[in-house]
């Protein structure tokens, strides 16, 4: 998989509401109302990413979800990433 520029990712980001490229990475945060809410996307999303073989580096704390996607086989955003971003946004548009 091919590393994305900086301008082919911000052409991309403007297609994702909420996120930003930070370091080398996609980087968002959700927050809900409360853990078993946050709990519950973060399973639904965990199957997502099994489907698509693409895991995030992500965090929770009580009613926040933090994330961050880049692809370690390219030392970079790429594709993969863009795809796994906006599953994400569509299973937290949908809760």
């Amino acid at each position: 998989m091919k590393k994305l520029t900086a301008l082919e990712i911000e052409q991309h980001l403007k297609d994702l509401d909420g996120w930003e490229y930070n370091n080398g990475a996609l980087e968002t945060t959700f927050e809900f109302k409360n853990f078993k809410d946050t709990f519950s996307v973060m399973t639904r999303i965990a199957f997502e990413c099994e489907i698509q073989n693409h895991h995030p580096d992500w965090s929770n704390v009580y009613n926040t979800l933090s994330i961050r996607l880049n692809t370690h086989d390219a030392n970079g955003v790429t594709l993969k990433d863009i795809t796994l971003a906006k599953t994400i946004e569509d299973i937290i548009l949908s809760e």
